[in-house]
């Protein structure tokens, strides 16, 4: 660390950046907080406690599930090779970015009343199965489809990692499949996990159009969706802000716990190839849990594309309505993108350039506030802070909905562009204070012809954050102000499942395109600027 080039400019702007979060979170706290205590308690009827117990229920079972899942699908995914299996393990890499909408929507075209599950049973046996896409068993298995593919690609890259030597060793030994796990597996794997629970558990406590869609009524309501209801429906701040105080407390205990937990990497590129034969029940297993797994990612999604290109594809491109969120939603991600782009390399290049451990924590903590303060409540808060300002919130709406999705993003974008920086400056950092470069040379010469992918990895995860978000629009959306996310809800909403189905399709492909195409795309402009 001593050799780390000296750049002050670097560490002010850091400071600066990192002062301004607080201040502006600090803000929406203290709307918050002062529209609780002008507030009579009295006046609001929501029950506090059962939102509390049914949003820590779903969100345990959540965790319980999505790791039992992820730990299955990654030893599958981890010891057989086919055809097509990168493209597999990218595709449950995108399960970070696929809109929680689309999922639901998608579960529900194939297990709802009327889905495809149901019309084959009915045909096949003369009774339907159901409706499990509604109520509890919904929001798990929609949380699970999405958790547990995130969990199997951070667990897979963990048992990637697992020395060539050691798998020697083990295959000369002949272990069997439960000793490998219990010596290699698990070991590899143990570091991880506790993190990726904490994480996995906050991403289902704060789910809010998973819950929206698939909860079934009140007795499956969680805060986020409480809150939203009572701002929007009920117009109840009392409650609102009784509710957010609550979730506050809740996810900020998470995260102090899972701050002296081992870091979660991310891991979205190829999965390494590695030789170990199981015996032949094991392997018969590892099939049926890939299938089973890949069928039930897959098919909600499929279901999608088959019903938004066949059903009402063509009505909904003849809605000046459509064309108008369309552009509201491209506006608004790409906003969105950039400015997290600018918010994560500002204090990602000043943590970087400086030695100081405790000015490192300090430059780190900012990035994570979305994690206490999650899109419901920020919203809330933003909403309640333009009030007291005598600030109509649709005039105000545009420029909220951009800084709060980019406030959502960036503690992804630090996770992605932190720890390359920090090992460019301490792995060059000698070289480049031999060469004298100046801070502009050095990012423009050394650092982005390294960071190309990276950063491609982070606008993608930013635009498609910003693409598919619903909380955050949800509160500040007007019949002359909304996004395709919240244009599909109010299709839903509406019974319109044609237009829903068809703004689902546009919404998962834009997805995917962008999360493939611009890590692409950066690489390439890096490699040709090197």
């Amino acid at each position: 660390m001593l050799t780390l080039p000296h750049r002050p400019t670097r560490i002010a702007i850091a400071i600066g950046l990192a002062l301004a979060i607080v201040s502006l979170i600090a803000l929406v706290l203290w709307a918050i907080l002062a529209a609780a205590t002008g507030s009579e308690g009295a006046g609001s009827r929501i029950d506090v406690p059962h939102l509390l117990r049914m949003t820590s229920l779903q969100a345990s079972l959540t965790t319980i599930l999505s790791l039992g899942v992820g730990m299955a699908l990654a030893w599958a995914l981890n010891r057989l090779r086919f055809p097509g299996r990168d493209l597999l393990v990218g595709l449950f890499a995108s399960a970070i970015v696929t809109p929680g909408m689309v999922v639901a929507f998608g579960l529900l075209a194939v297990w709802g009343r009327n889905g495809w599950i149901n019309r084959a049973s009915e045909a096949l046996f003369g009774f339907p199965l159901g409706n499990p896409a509604f109520g509890l068993s919904g929001i798990l298995l929609a949380h699970v489809v999405l958790d547990g593919a995130f969990a199997a690609r951070i667990l897979l890259a963990r048992l990637d990692t697992i020395p060539p030597n050691l798998l020697k060793t083990g295959q000369s030994l002949a272990l069997t499949t439960w000793q490998r796990f219990a010596i290699l597996d698990w070991p590899a794997m143990r570091g991880t996990v506790p993190g990726l629970a904490a994480i996995i558990f906050l991403l289902a406590f704060t789910s809010f159009p998973i819950v929206l869609l698939l909860g079934g009524g009140p007795a499956n309501q969680t805060l986020e969706v409480a809150i939203y209801a009572a701002v929007r429906q009920d117009f109840d701040l009392t409650g609102a802000v009784r509710l957010a105080l609550t979730q506050i407390g809740v996810c900020s205990a998470v995260i102090l716990i899972a701050a002296a937990l081992a870091p979660v990497p991310t891991s979205f590129g190829s999965s390494s190839a590695q030789t170990w034969r199981d015996r032949p029940a094991a392997r018969t297993i590892q099939a049926l849990v890939l299938l089973v797994c890949t069928i039930g990612f897959v098919l909600p999604l499929a279901s999608v594309l088959v019903d938004g290109l066949t059903t009402g594809m063509g009505r909904l491109l003849g809605q000046p309505a459509f064309w108008r969120a369309s552009l509201a939603s491209l506006v608004i991600g790409t906003a969105s993108a950039l400015l997290t782009l600018a918010l994560a390399l500002g204090l990602g290049l000043g943590r970087a350039a400086t030695a100081s451990g405790v000015m490192r924590t300090l430059l780190s903590m900012p990035a994570f506030a979305y994690l206490a303060v999650p899109a419901v409540v920020l919203s809330l808060g933003f909403f309640l802070l333009v009030r007291s300002l005598g600030i109509a919130p649709a005039t105000a709406a545009p420029y909220i909905v951009v800084l709060a999705n980019s406030l959502l993003a960036l503690p992804f974008a630090m996770a992605t562009l932190g720890p390359p920086l920090e090992a460019i400056a301490q792995t060059r950092g000698k070289l480049i204070r031999t060469l004298g470069l100046s801070g502009w040379r050095q990012f423009m010469a050394v650092e982005y012809p390294l960071l190309g992918r990276d950063i491609g990895v982070m606008l993608a995860l930013a635009f498609c954050f910003s693409l598919g978000d619903l909380g955050v629009i949800a509160l500040f959306g007007t019949q002359d102000f909304q996004t395709l996310p919240l244009m599909m809800f109010r299709a839903l909403g509406s019974y319109r499942s044609n237009d829903a189905a068809a703004i689902a399709t546009i919404l998962l492909l834009s997805t995917v395109t962008a999360f493939i195409g611009l890590p692409r795309l950066f690489q390439r402009i890096a490699n040709a600027a090197h």
